[in-house]
């Protein structure tokens, strides 16, 4: 007992289906190598996170926060900045993150 048609055309008809069928299922196959392929290289080539970052107000204008690289408190309006920037940030009253401690991990306590 086969599942299959007995006659000709209606198994030519299958075919073509089939064939169909598994083209479509290649390219959606290739496609999703291609993605991983692509977000694998991008994490490769991210630069690396910034050891030191200032948090600006709204507006950009003023600094809230001096931050250790990573902090998961730091806003989208961080920005990086050099030891000696985040340094002189502290040192002009800019106030540290109370989660990371940038004032403990640069040496510039009250």
């Amino acid at each position: 007992m086969s599942e299959l048609p007995p006659d000709l055309p209606r198994l030519r008809t299958l075919e073509t289906w089939l064939v169909l069928s598994l083209d479509r299922v290649r390219r959606r196959i290739a496609e999703a190598e291609r993605q991983e392929s692509e977000q694998r290289r991008g994490e490769k080539e991210r630069p690396p996170d910034p050891d030191w970052l200032i948090e600006m107000g709204l507006g950009g204008r003023a600094p809230v926060y001096v931050h250790v690289g990573g902090c998961h408190m730091a806003g989208k309006r961080s920005q990086g900045v050099t030891r000696e920037q985040a340094r002189r940030a502290l040192w002009e009253q800019v106030p540290g993150c109370p989660h990371c401690g940038p004032d403990a991990a640069l040496g510039v306590l009250d």
